[in-house]
């Protein structure tokens, strides 16, 4: 099933040349798992903004389950940002002056989808549950990002977007949070679409493509 269609996509503060993406036609489709790489200053970011309905001075067309974005309504983008997608930013986006737990919380509270004892097992999982009661801006950034991927598994979603979501983790690190975001993908059959600046093995990918 395609779950969302990117239809000659184009912004035009971007370079377009020699990308899989930018002006062709890409399917991302339920189950599947996409890799996207490029170097700094390609679009990584703004294309999972654009994907997330943040970012709108864009040309071509963005479909989820065949419907066109640009058809939503604000109530519209709520409903698929609490149901459908899920997203880690590269800036994370937390609440710098609340707890983790808090920042977490805010996610699970708004959707209803694990209990908050899911919370701290997460965090346990991956290494994070001492961090809990801590305001954001006492974490690393490698904490903080362990942060946002729990936040983002707290809902349901058959979308998960992951912007470059391991840059300030190990390798040990990037294991646990992969198992676990395979886990929690697998069990609601969603796809997977990661941005990175180098190629990546970790994730069983269906397909790689070059912005």
């Amino acid at each position: 099933m395609s779950l969302l269609s990117l239809q000659y996509i184009s912004i035009p503060f971007i370079q377009h040349a020699s990308s899989d993406i930018w002006n062709k036609e890409v399917h991302i489709e339920t189950g599947n798992y996409y890799h996207i790489k490029a170097a700094s200053g390609k679009g990584k970011s703004s294309l999972i903004h654009t994907i997330y309905g943040l970012q709108k001075n864009y040309d071509g067309d963005l479909l989820i389950e065949n419907i066109n974005v640009k058809q939503f309504a604000v109530d519209e983008w709520c409903d698929v940002r609490a149901t459908k997608m899920s997203i880690v930013f590269q800036d994370l986006k937390l609440f710098e002056d609340q707890t983790a737990f808090e920042n977490i919380e805010i996610k699970r509270e708004l959707t209803s989808y694990y209990s908050n004892e899911k919370i701290l097992e997460f965090a346990t999982r991956l290494h994070i549950a001492h961090a809990l009661g801590r305001t954001v801006n006492t974490l690393s950034y490698g904490e903080r990002q362990r942060v946002a991927i729990v936040r983002a598994l707290m809902q349901d979603f058959i979308f998960l977007l992951l912007d470059e979501p391991f840059s300030h983790l190990d390798e040990e690190n990037i294991i646990l949070a992969t198992e676990l975001i395979l886990e929690e993908t697998k069990k609601r059959n969603a796809a997977l679409l990661l941005t990175d600046l180098e190629d990546d093995d970790r994730f069983p990918y269906h397909q790689k493509l070059i912005l």
